[in-house]
C-alpha cells in the first residue's frame, strides 16, 4: 500500500504524519530521518489494527501541489 504523508518543519525538528491513519506520527532530526521513521509508524500501526481486528483503512488521500504567485 502507498500512504500520502505529511512532513512540517518544526522549531527544533521534523514532525509526520499520516492523513489516512489518524494517530500515526513520528518526528526525526532531518526530513530523511522522519521519513524512515514515519514508514516504520505506518508498519507498526498497521500491524496493531491487524491484532485488534481493526480493518485497515486504504489509503485515499491526494498530494497536489498549487502554484500562486509570490
Amino acid at each position: 500500500m502507498r500512504y500520502a504523508i505529511v512532513i512540517e518543519k518544526a522549531p527544533s525538528n521534523y514532525a509526520a504524519y499520516v492523513p489516512d491513519l489518524p494517530g500515526c506520527i513520528a518526528t526525526g532530526a532531518t526530513v530523511a530521518e522522519t521519513e524512515s521513521l514515519i514508514r516504520e509508524a505506518i508498519e507498526f500501526h498497521l500491524e496493531g489494527l491487524k491484532e485488534d481486528g481493526l480493518p485497515i483503512p486504504p489509503p485515499s488521500s491526494q498530494v497536489e501541489y498549487v502554484d500562486v504567485p509570490a
